[in-house]
């Protein structure tokens, strides 16, 4: 919170009387929600898999989606559709123990995401396909025939 007074340039307090210097519900709100929490509550936050970065393009023909998400495998990937909103998902559980005469270490670790798009009415939602190579998961979505772009054409006036 701002404890400072405003000061004007001649050096006297502007007015005596008034009640800046005691905090505001806003003030005290603001200085809450813009406090840095301590470490102890932040230190487990964030630490599996964040969200994947998308491109979506859109063509005449079809929108295509890519996403970076390497280090899977194609079967670690559920698509699902669903009343014309996409969903994609995954979920990695991984576990290792390592036993030494002295003591055992056991480590498993697990991280998911979930990411999903409402999808146009233009898509033709039977044709939908998806592949993923390189770490980049491809999902195709065409478009339906009556919603595809058609090409520009000269028209004669009578």
């Amino acid at each position: 919170m701002n404890n400072l007074a405003t000061v004007p340039k001649n050096g006297s307090l502007a007015n005596r009387n008034s009640n800046q210097n005691f905090p505001t519900v806003s003030n005290w709100l603001e200085d809450i929600f813009n406090r840095d929490l301590p470490s102890v509550f932040t230190s487990n936050f964030n630490t599996g898999i964040t969200l994947p970065k998308v491109n979506i393009k859109e063509t005449a023909d079809a929108f295509m989606v890519e996403m970076a998400v390497p280090g899977l495998k194609k079967s670690d990937f559920q698509l699902d559709l669903d009343n014309q909103v996409l969903s994609i998902s995954t979920e990695t559980k991984e576990e290792s123990e390592h036993k030494e005469e002295n003591y055992t270490r056991r480590e498993f670790g697990y991280s998911s995401f979930k990411r999903t798009f409402n999808l146009p009415e233009s898509v033709n939602d039977e044709k939908i396909n998806a592949s993923y190579e390189n770490g980049i998961l491809n999902i195709l979505l065409p478009k339906k025939e009556e919603a595809k772009q058609k090409p520009a054409r000269s028209i004669k006036i009578s």
